[in-house]
């Protein structure tokens, strides 16, 4: 057993927020609480439980969980969720490191050896998809994600959706998977079109069809097509995965391991998901921390699918993926997958040096906005 003796949060390039717990002892853990767009909110939210936690038991990570949520009284939410799990997968790593074992041995043990990872192409108003995916399967992918469209009005010119199936047809004909995000931009009457009429050409899967605030939507949506519909970035807590569970509309669940409460949420989603016979395919366009995270669970469950993985992806301005590692050849990508990394805790070693040098004077990442020609807000 030991103390909580420190827990330090900083903000680094290009818009990551991590997590650094310290015991009595000297064992360190480290986490990410990343919530794009809203880091000061995550911040204070940091500094209220920073004073609340020092001196609890780290080994107690259920207990610090259940009391970060039965205590709030007001639960839940992006900001709650996102600061909590900055702090469970710190105290998740610094237990493991501090027993010598990989985080997924306290989570029961692996059932697989490697990861199968995708990554992102397009930008947010997508172009150059071919020549980018061609890029992806150089550097060992199968698989890669785009956005469906530009902003998209609420009832718009179906030639709008054209782009969107000749980018799908041009990734496909490289022998690659694309899943397609339609990233909450388009609103019902353009989401139904757009569905369809990717059918013929196979997505990977079609994701956020609708704003997950709209269950009756999707539900409807999911009995109009036979692609594989993914959601979950902006599902907070296992109560908020249980009616799209019970509803029938998802195949693919995709919770954020930064905005779901950690380690200790992703598993149990999991768990409620493969009763429904649905795969995991967590969400993480963040940073390393996240994804090592991510990896240490999927490492357990059985109806993992597959994992996003940052790489180059278009918001990494300032840093990437690898910045903050002193190992990064551990994420080598060959035929579509990674290995499993076998070190204590998360399995990478970060720079902490690197870390304090580039959170001084970081600025806080700023969301997009999209506007039409009317002068209307669009969905980003």
């Amino acid at each position: 057993m030991g103390k909580i003796a420190n827990i330090e949060y900083f903000r680094v390039p290009p818009r990551w927020l991590f997590v650094k717990i310290t015991d009595e002892a000297g064992n360190v853990g480290w986490g990410e609480a990343t919530l794009e767009g809203h880091t000061q909110a995550i911040e204070g939210c940091l500094d209220a439980w920073i004073k609340h936690y020092t001196g609890l038991e780290a080994d107690e990570i259920e207990q610090i969980w259940q009391l970060s949520w039965r205590t709030s009284f007001y639960r839940g939410g992006p900001v709650f969720m996102s600061a909590l799990a900055g702090l469970d997968i710190a105290l998740w790593d610094l237990k493991a490191r501090k027993l010598g074992v990989p985080i997924y041995q306290l989570l029961g043990g692996k059932v697989r050896d490697k990861i199968k990872v995708y990554s992102w192409i397009g930008g947010d108003r997508p172009g150059d998809v071919r020549e980018q995916a061609y890029a992806r399967k150089e550097q060992g992918f199968t698989a890669v994600k785009m956005n469906a469209t530009e902003d998209v009005g609420w009832l718009d010119s179906p030639k709008v959706l054209n782009d969107s199936i000749e980018r799908l047809k041009a990734v496909k004909s490289l022998g690659m998977d694309a899943g397609v995000d339609f990233h909450g931009r388009l609103h019902k009457p353009m989401a139904k079109q757009l569905a369809k009429a990717l059918e013929p050409y196979q997505p990977l899967f079609i994701e956020e069809p609708l704003l997950s605030e709209h269950i009756e939507g999707i539900k409807a949506l999911s009995q109009l097509t036979h692609n594989p519909i993914a959601l979950g970035e902006r599902l907070y807590s296992r109560w908020d995965v249980k009616p799209f569970l019970e509803a029938g509309c998802v195949d693919i669940l995709q919770p954020d391991i930064s905005h779901v409460g950690g380690i200790s949420e992703l598993k149990r989603i999991a768990a409620m998901a493969e009763a429904y016979d649905v795969a995991i395919a967590p969400h993480c366009p963040l940073g390393p921390i996240a994804f090592a995270a991510n990896i240490q669970v999927d490492a357990t469950i059985a109806n993992f699918a597959i994992q996003e993985m940052s790489l180059g992806i278009h918001y990494n301005v300032g840093g990437d993926l690898l910045s903050y590692m002193k190992n990064p050849e551990i994420w080598k990508v060959t035929d579509g997958y990674v290995d499993l990394m076998k070190a204590p805790g998360l399995g990478f070693e970060i720079d902490e040096e690197k870390v304090r040098e580039l959170s001084k004077g970081a600025e806080a990442w700023k969301n997009f906005s999209f506007t039409g020609p009317g002068g209307e807000i669009r969905e980003w």
